[in-house]
């Protein structure tokens, strides 16, 4: 049925209601798209922008950088707590929804008056340029692509506005035909819509084509060390937990605050060593490469590891002596402190006691036989055993000064976490898992590993139901750097839920703190309890 009305003088304008009801949908409904489709194109172009200033300079990754810098460290805590390695992944998809959110909003306010609008896109510009000028590392041309996306979203919507005006009754000529008005509109969506995803994806793939160094880490052959890791016995593995000995560096965990992965050729790359030193001194990595070489299995962990946590990887890193480059530019007598900055601006602080007191400090240039990978440090970074990785373990290094504590507080020490923090006897329940079923009358392999590196683990022992403490078989172990497996057979004998509880004894003698405490400023406390349930 056709949707006009005839006369014998031809077509009449549709009724007044209907037209009513497009401007209402216009401005209601086609004017937060309008919104989207400007931020869509905004991101996109940024993204572009970003593949010709660098990729850090994203408006994306900026005001993620600058978030991260606000970000309360309660609140950081839960993030890394509930999301591990992913915390950044799940940062950018809430900036992304945020974003989308407010550009609902903005569209719908534009419609009905472009001033408005106009406002908030100066607003998210002016948030972009800010974050630009004042992330960690920043460089005055980052503001670039942030500049390039607001004019760009500034012109999408202002160009759809006038599309949606055209198409409000009171702008229609007598006829009230609005039908043409729609497809201008369509398809101008459409052709913003797709400058948006070529812009976006492309911006991204450009930036990978342009930045991205895994061809000069591929073209890598590492030194062989002038002093090898000890070979690995044939129990140090034991193959019980589920956690093997090495932990691959596909899996190896991550905590930094880098939303988009420094892309540094090594080529390129230096450090520089200076302050209270007798010589500074500048290393490149072909430099570092010629230095005698040294290969050890180390642990890591994070300070932010709650009881049982995962955040915790045990590899075999090559580097140069950190004692020896230190040797070589004279350490003051007075510096206590070694501060460590990488390329995208943070700051580490490590005690120059723990880099010169004979334990295996390293700047590494290699992890499990491979250049380190470009999310753990590539080029290259700084390793300490028997120190949490927010007090040594830098990533990207590009600088690193001989002060003092009382001189500098590092990054995480003006988050509050303390200034100095050895690594604190720990140990967990990896098998069988807290909830799982074990057969009644079967034996269940209890296994987990303990840790405290630079000290080493002699004792572990498993306590079910509140009996006594068991003592658990302990693997071998090439170093007191890395953390032991243990295994423990046990048989339930009755069907129900039990409790299994795990401490550890270290080489000194010493116990493993009983006393529950959370993951700041310090390191968590308290003895691994899971419950299962025999059947």
């Amino acid at each position: 049925m056709s949707n006009r009305t005839t006369s014998a003088t031809g077509p009449q304008p549709r009724p007044l209601a209907r037209r009513s009801i497009w401007a209402a949908l216009a401005r209601h409904g086609v004017g937060p798209l309008a919104g989207l489709l400007a931020a869509a194109t905004a991101i996109g172009v940024g993204e572009a922008a970003a593949a010709f200033v660098r990729p850090a300079a994203s408006p994306i990754i900026v005001v993620g950088n600058r978030f991260i810098l606000l970000t309360p460290e309660s609140l950081r805590r839960w993030a890394i707590r509930e999301f591990g390695s992913n915390d950044k992944s799940v940062l950018l998809t809430g900036i992304y929804c945020t974003i989308a959110v407010l550009a609902l909003v903005l569209g719908a306010l534009a419609v009905r008056r472009f001033a408005f609008g106009a406002a908030g896109l100066v607003l998210f510009g002016a948030v972009g340029v800010y974050s630009a000028l004042t992330s960690h590392g920043h460089r005055g041309s980052d503001v670039v692509p942030t500049v390039i996306a607001t004019l760009a979203g500034g012109y999408v919507l202002k160009l759809l506005c006038a599309l949606i005006g055209s198409m409000d009754p009171a702008a229609q000529s007598p006829s009230g035909v609005l039908g043409t008005d729609r497809r201008r509109f369509l398809k101008a969506s459409t052709a913003v819509a797709g400058v948006a995803i070529l812009t976006g994806f492309g911006g991204k793939a450009l930036q990978r084509t342009r930045y991205n160094v895994a061809a000069a880490r591929a073209k890598i052959s590492l030194p062989a060390p002038a002093s090898p890791a000890a070979a690995l016995a044939a129990d140090t593995d034991l193959g019980k937990s589920g956690q093997p000995f090495v932990t691959p560096n596909a899996t190896f965990y991550r905590v930094d605050t880098a939303l988009s992965l420094p892309q540094i050729d090594p080529a390129n790359w230096s450090l520089r060593i200076h302050g209270m030193v007798d010589d500074e001194i500048t290393l490149t990595y072909q430099q570092i490469l010629a230095m005698p070489l040294i290969e050890r299995w180390i642990t890591m962990t994070c300070v932010s590891n709650e009881v049982g946590g995962d955040l915790v990887g045990n590899a075999r890193f090559l580097g140069a002596r950190l004692a020896d480059v230190l040797k070589r530019a004279g350490v003051h007598s007075g510096a206590d402190q070694l501060v460590m900055s990488s390329s995208d601006g943070m700051t580490i602080g490590a005690p120059v006691a723990a880099a010169t007191d004979g334990r295996d400090a390293m700047l590494a240039v290699g992890m499990n036989g491979d250049p380190l990978p470009v999310a753990h440090g590539f080029p290259v970074r700084v390793v300490i055993p028997g120190l949490y990785g927010y007090v040594s373990a830098c990533k990207w290094i590009t600088d690193l000064e001989v002060t003092t504590f009382a001189a500098y507080d590092a990054y995480w020490v003006r988050q509050g976490y303390l200034q100095q923090a050895p690594i604190t006897l720990s140990s967990r329940i990896d098998r069988p898992r807290s909830g799982n079923s074990v057969p009644v009358g079967g034996q269940v392999a209890i296994a987990g590993v303990a840790w405290e590196q630079h000290v080493g683990v002699s004792k572990v022992e498993i306590s079910v139901d509140g009996g006594g403490w068991m003592p658990a078989r302990l693997a071998s172990v090439p170093s007191i750097d890395t953390w032991r497996q243990w295994v423990l057979p046990w048989t339930p004998t009755g069907p129900g839920a039990h409790s299994i509880r795990v401490r550890a004894w270290d080489a000194d003698g010493n116990l493993q703190v009983g006393t529950s405490a959370q993951p700041y400023p310090g390191a968590a406390s308290g003895w691994h309890t899971i419950t299962v349930t025999a059947r």
